[in-house]
Formats: C-alpha cells, structure tokens, sequence
C-alpha cells in the first residue's frame, strides 16, 4: 500500500494556499497536515505538527523569504524535502534555491496536477523541475565555459535525461525515451542535484551566472 505523503504549504497569497490545500488534499496519498502565510509563521507552529514529508514553499514570501527559509527548515526537519514554487524562473534564484538544498522548483503557471505529480514524484526519490526551468540547468551546462575548480559537468547521460524533460516528458516517458528504468531516471535526477549542491556552491554559481547573466 502506497504511504501517505505529509505536506506543509507556506504561501502568502491566500487564494493561492487555499487552492493548493484543496486541490492537493483531494489526493488519498496527500495530507495537508499545515499551511501558513510565511516563514516565521510556519516555524511558530513547527514543534506542534507532524513532520511533514515536503514542503511547498514560496521564494517571495513576507519577512524571511523561501529560500532563507530552507536552510532553516533543514535544521528542524533535516530529512524533509522542499519543492520551491514560484513566479521567479531567473537563473540566480533557481541555483540558490537548489544549491540551499530544494529537491524541486516549479513555477506558479505549473497546473495543479502537475504539482500534484511533482510532490508524489519527490516523495519517492525524485527530484521535479518545470520543463523551463531544466531547460536553464541544460543550457547553464551546456554552454562552453571556463571551468570554475571544483565545478563538474553533467555526464551525457545527465544531459539527456534534463533535455527530455525541457520537452516536457514525465520520469516514465524519460525511461521509455532512454529505454532505462524509473529508478534509474530518478537516481540520474538526484544525482545532478548533488553535483550542483557539492560542486556548484552558492557563491561560485552566483559568479559563474554573473558573467553570462544577459545570455538568458
């Protein structure tokens, strides 16, 4: 039997939160357990909640914004994941958002059951960008550059995989394309998120982008 997923949605745009919690809270393998309007008051109500197992969280949000937020919420709930949804596609927030350790980013525009699918897809090991926002990491790799020391390329398998999903394919039809696994789909998707977190720290990202920023 399928588990049940644990979700907190922090999100200060109430039409938008009320949204999400009914929508996602239809799904019988998704439970609400908490929503707020920021941070702080999120991290109010941390000790009184289950664990959740993701959280759905804003960049803009009042006070402490989204990506602050995470490093701070690793230290409450170190094994939760956070997927990042948001109006912000630049490339500068989306590196800071991962290299802070988010396991997904999603803009607003994603429809409700492609968010929906993305907390599932997460909760199982995978890690979920909205097609435009791999086609960046695709292009950010792909770009001949200076290398930066300690900066490691995507493998070619890597490359195939993000170029699948900026055509918008699900995990399952990135496996049927490649003719490989899910679960090799999904370890080749956690792994490029480790090579952005170990080998492309805020900061050298930050420079790196700095440099090429208008080429976006």
């Amino acid at each position: 039997m399928k588990r049940t997923v644990k979700l907190a949605i922090i999100e200060d745009i109430d039409d938008v939160r009320e949204s999400l919690v009914a929508y996602l809270g239809k799904d019988p393998h998704i439970e609400c357990v908490f929503d707020a309007g920021s941070m702080e008051a999120f991290f109010e109500q941390a000790g009184a909640i289950p664990a959740p197992d993701i959280i759905l969280s804003d960049i803009g949000l009042p006070g402490m914004n989204g990506i602050a937020g995470i490093r701070e919420i690793k230290k409450i709930f170190p094994d939760v994941e956070v997927i990042i949804l948001t109006v912000f596609s630049n490339s500068d927030r989306i590196f800071q958002a991962i290299c802070a350790g988010a396991s997904g980013y999603l803009l607003k525009t994603t429809p409700l059951s492609e968010t929906r699918k993305a907390v599932l897809d997460v909760s199982e090991g995978g890690s979920y960008m909205s097609p435009v926002i791999a086609r960046k990491v695709f292009d950010y790799f792909s770009r001949p550059k200076t290398k930066l020391r300690g900066e490691e390329a995507l493998s070619p398998r890597e490359k195939q995989i993000v170029q699948a999903l900026t055509d918008g394919l699900s995990y399952k039809l990135v496996a049927d394309r490649l003719s490989i696994s899910l679960q090799t789909v999904r370890f080749h998707i956690r792994h490029i998120y480790r090579k952005l977190h170990v080998n492309s720290k805020a900061e050298v990202i930050s420079k790196v982008l700095g440099r090429d920023k208008d080429m976006y």
